[in-house]
Order: structure tokens, then C-alpha cells, then sequence
């Protein structure tokens, strides 16, 4: 498993997009979410993004909210999950990158949480809920372990606010297309198109588009604007729940494979 950073030079290089899938770890199952991520390493994945269940999750929508709600009910708890990762990191080609919110890791002590992140073989982490203001221990405490935080941009930030986060962002900058929570739609709004390019001129550290992508199209359309990666996530939470794990598990491949096909 390779950097964040290496993987998105590696594209550079091949003049690619990235697909960053999300998905909730512990839902239906641990053992579910360990076939997952190999899965979705060997369909196209160029990193995974592994959503860690908690219980007020205020930037995720309905679909990513309820995976989160069943994987709690079911017991799934951070020890686990990074027991999980622990065991299939090393085996898979894709950067795992840990979204987590802020309240658990600061109720662990940030030092001990990114030493145990970091022995699991975490690369990246995303921490919706955390300010810029209040970033710089968690920041340079992850760069101390070689994990890269990864920084949100949303639509509403000020140009001083996204040239400060486009200056701190590790790995890459995490683009939030609409103003709101995670969620499928049906059409992509344009207003990214002329964020991206604002982003765009404020550095030049790799840029992911998420929130709202849950097609193929969607995909290429976000990749032609310009973006570096494409981050995809109640599309895949969606299907992985339904029908029976293993129904999930190849519904999830057979997306992932359309929508690395839809960016090459």
C-alpha cells in the first residue's frame, strides 16, 4: 500500500483521475467490510475511504446515517474497526483513508489515537467536524506518523478560508460540491464546476470532488471540470446494504468498475 500522496503522483504520471469509494465499516458486518475493501481494490479503487459508525454524524446524509445507526447497533466500535483494517492493509493496494469525526479521537487523546491509526496501516484521515482553527496538533501529529490529513473545502468558504485550508490539506484537498450533507442526486450542481476552478487557482496539491456523485456520468462530468479524484459514497453504502452480503459485495464491484471505467 502506497502513499496518498505517491498514488496521486502515480495518476499524475498516467495523466488519471482517482475513484475514491466510501463505505461505513460494520455495516451489515465487519467481516462484510473486510471483503469489501478487497473488493474494492481489485475493481478500480484507487484509495478507499472507510467511514467509522457514530452516533451524531452531521455531515452525512440519510443513506450513510443509517449504515452508521445499524453498524452501532450491531456493537461496531473503533477497535474493532482498526482490528479489521489492521488485518487487511497490508494486503490491498488502495490507501485507506479513516473518516472519522472529531469527539472520538479527542476523547482518546489525538497522540494515542494516531499511533493506533497508524499501526493499523491507515494512510489518510477525513475529520468532517473539525475546524481549521483548531487542526494544527492533529495535523502535525499525523504528519509525524506519515498519515495525511485531508482538509474540506465547502461551497460557502471565503477566498482567505480556501487559500488557509488549501495550505494546510495533506495528501489532497476534499472539494464539498453542495452546500449540505452527503447524499444521491440526480444531477450534479454547476456551481463546483467554478469552485473547483477557484480552488484550482489557489494551489496545487490534488483536489477530490465529493458529496452528491452517484453516477457514472456524474463521475466523468466532475473529472472533466478537472478534478483529481472523485469521491463517491451513499451510491456504494446504498448498495452494500441491500440484499444479502454477497449480493452487496458484487452489486459494489460491478460499480466501482463502471465508475473507474467512466474517468480513464
Amino acid at each position: 500500500m502506497t502513499s496518498i500522496r505517491e498514488c496521486f503522483e502515480s495518476l499524475r504520471d498516467r495523466h488519471q483521475c482517482a475513484l475514491i469509494p466510501f463505505i461505513t465499516a460494520g455495516d451489515p458486518d465487519l467481516e462484510t467490510t473486510e471483503s469489501a475493501l478487497r473488493v474494492l481494490d481489485a475493481a478500480g479503487a484507487d484509495m478507499i475511504e472507510l467511514g467509522v459508525p457514530y452516533s451524531d454524524p452531521l455531515a452525512d446524509g440519510p443513506t450513510i446515517q443509517a449504515a452508521a445507526t445499524r453498524a452501532l447497533q450491531r456493537g461496531t466500535r473503533l477497535d474493532q474497526v482498526l482490528e479489521m483494517v489492521s488485518g487487511v492493509s497490508h494486503q490491498i493496494r488502495s490507501p485507506i483513508i479513516l473518516f472519522n469525526y472529531y469527539n472520538p479521537i479527542l476523547n482518546r487523546g489525538i497522540e494515542t489515537y494516531l499511533k493506533q491509526v497508524s499501526r493499523a496501516g491507515v494512510k489518510g484521515l477525513v475529520v468532517p467536524d473539525l475546524p481549521l482553527e483548531e487542526s494544527e496538533v492533529l495535523l502535525e501529529t499525523a504528519a509525524s506518523l506519515g498519515i495525511e490529513v485531508i482538509l474540506l473545502v465547502a461551497p460557502t468558504s471565503s477566498e482567505e478560508r480556501i487559500k488557509a485550508i488549501a495550505h494546510q490539506s495533506q495528501g489532497f484537498i476534499y472539494l464539498v460540491s453542495v452546500t449540505g450533507v452527503t447524499g444521491i442526486r440526480s444531477e450534479m450542481d454547476f456551481r463546483a464546476q467554478d469552485l473547483l476552478k477557484h480552488l484550482r487557482a489557489a494551489t496545487d496539491k490534488p483536489i477530490g470532488v465529493g458529496f452528491g456523485i452517484s453516477e457514472p456520468k456524474h463521475a466523468r462530468q466532475v473529472k472533466d471540470w478537472g478534478a483529481d479524484a472523485v469521491i463517491v459514497g451513499s451510491a456504494f453504502v446504498k448498495r452494500l446494504a441491500e440484499g444479502t452480503p454477497a449480493e452487496g459485495l458484487d452489486a459494489i464491484a460491478q460499480f466501482c468498475q463502471s465508475l473507474k471505467t467512466a474517468i480513464l
